[in-house]
């Protein structure tokens, strides 16, 4: 019956030309934004349409759009540990899917469910290092765990100000990390457990997640990067299939860095997890490793910033020539090509690597750089800036160098004429430390060999003679020019 009135009305509605000019829909059709749709109205059928299904449960499974929903009360839930054993993992969920809302810490509101969701993740902690917490982490649990890690550290950092100057500046700390900190420390005690077995877990903590980890490197705050550091080289020791991407995307920093960007945060600790990861690079070395040496690794040192990682740059770049001596060659030539002959500083870091090279060169790989690297020597002695003619001739002191490597007595022949005209300028300095390693350099060499210490000072001798006259006739030449203008009346 309600059906064939329903029916009546509705081709009582479509007769009516007037009722569609004034708006007179049914009221069960109205639509006030948008008049024209009464008229797209379908007809309604003749039969009452069937039940829409109910609704599943909800579950406890964390979610991201938990992040736009109302605060939630989280003293209703008991205690992990004093709740009976089936019940713990669908409490556990549940605890998890509270510690997906996040606070805005910028403001001081809500406090009280702050510290209500930094007690739930504190207990989550202790929970999880007791032997019945190891066992609770199921696949279910795993997703849930992940997804949790992400609400909450996944987020986007705030843009660095232009006259930010890491070496005198203070970082900006994170607001959030009475909260991100749990976090980060209940996601590392995930990761190292014995229970999250890599097969299982690898399906959870994808790529995605690690390159989300790489990204949050750029934080200034060093705290968030010591964690990211240790997790990071836990996710790379455990889980082998993301070894390739991590170490890609860790590239793709560095390119970014060099050649875009000039600022990131977390250089540093990106190298500390390389310089444990190229110790275990297997012998002989892969191409891919070859190529990220020379492609990702040797261009670090270009920046200005270098000095604010240097220490673990240049533990990378021994880590390689002592797996691979010819990689010394590669380190030595790029390490000249790209010397920073305007910066003292940066000039005095590269000679302390240049040293430790030096020192693991072999005799093969040292006669095949033994030119440029000798000229190369010959202009950081004769470098107007002292300290770097200080720390130069500092490289003698090196008794290993001396003895048996690039200034040693078999070398002396090779070395000695190339270096010869800057040590004795510097034999005259004007600051008494170089004078006194150079006189000291001079007189080592004189015992090595006297007739070739001879030998290249009577060479010297010609040359600076040579030079003496090249200057002299260039400023008679001068003078004649003057004198002509003079005389022309110019």
């Amino acid at each position: 019956l309600d059906a064939s009135r329903h029916q009546s009305d509705m081709k009582k509605f479509f007769s009516r030309k007037s009722a569609t000019s004034k708006g007179g829909a049914s009221p069960r059709n109205e639509s006030p934004q948008s008049p024209t749709t009464e008229m797209m109205a379908p007809q309604a059928p003749s039969t009452p349409p069937p039940p829409a299904p109910s609704r599943p449960p909800l579950t406890h499974t964390p979610s991201i759009y938990s992040l736009n929903r109302p605060p939630v009360v989280m003293d209703d839930l008991p205690v992990l540990k004093d709740s009976p054993q089936s019940e713990r993992e669908d409490l556990f969920l549940r605890k998890l899917e509270l510690c997906c809302h996040v606070f805005d810490f910028n403001q001081v509101t809500m406090k009280a469910q702050k510290d209500m969701k930094r007690n739930t993740l504190l207990e989550l902690v202790d929970y999880v290092n007791t032997p019945a917490g190891q066992a609770i982490f199921t696949e279910q649990v795993m997703s849930s765990v992940v997804r949790m890690v992400q609400v909450n550290v996944g987020r986007s950092l705030p843009p660095t100000k232009d006259d930010f100057d890491p070496e005198e500046d203070e970082p900006q700390l994170e607001p959030s990390w009475p909260h991100l900190q749990v976090v980060y420390e209940f996601f590392l005690r995930f990761i190292v457990s014995g229970a999250v077995v890599a097969k299982t877990a690898k399906r959870h903590i994808n790529q995605s997640v690690c390159l989300t980890l790489i990204n949050l490197f750029d934080s200034e705050d060093p705290r968030e990067r010591d964690y990211l550091k240790t997790i990071l080289h836990r996710i790379y020791g455990k889980f082998m299939t993301h070894r390739s991407f991590i170490r890609r995307n860790i590239s793709n920093v560095f390119y970014s860095f060099v050649y875009e960007k000039t600022s990131h945060n977390g250089i540093g600790e990106l190298l500390e997890i390389l310089g444990s990861i190229i110790n275990g690079f297997a012998i002989p070395l892969k191409k891919e490793h070859v190529t990220f040496l020379s492609k990702a690794l040797l261009p670090l040192h270009k920046p200005k910033c270098v000095t604010l990682y240097h220490q673990q740059l240049s533990y990378c770049i021994i880590q390689y020539v002592e797996k691979d001596g010819d990689t010394g060659i590669t380190v030595i030539r790029a390490l000249i090509n790209m010397w920073p002959w305007t910066d003292s500083q940066k000039q005095v870091l590269l000679i302390n690597e240049l040293e430790e090279l030096l020192e693991l060169l072999g005799y093969e790989q040292l006669q095949a750089v033994q030119e440029e690297l000798f000229n190369h020597l010959d202009r950081l002695i004769g470098s107007v800036h002292f300290q770097v003619a200080e720390r130069a001739l500092f490289l003698w002191n090196n008794e290993h160098l001396v003895n048996a490597g690039c200034l040693s007595r078999q070398l002396a022949d090779a070395i000695l004429p190339v270096i010869f005209n800057s040590l004795q300028e510097k034999c005259t300095h004007w600051n008494q430390t170089v004078e006194g390693l150079a006189q000291s350099v001079q007189k080592m060499y004189i015992e090595f060999d006297s007739s070739l210490y001879e030998a290249c000072s009577a060479e010297n001798g010609d040359i600076v003679a040579k030079r003496e006259e090249k200057e002299k006739r260039l400023l008679e030449g001068w003078e004649q020019v003057e004198s002509m203008a003079q005389a022309s009346g110019r």
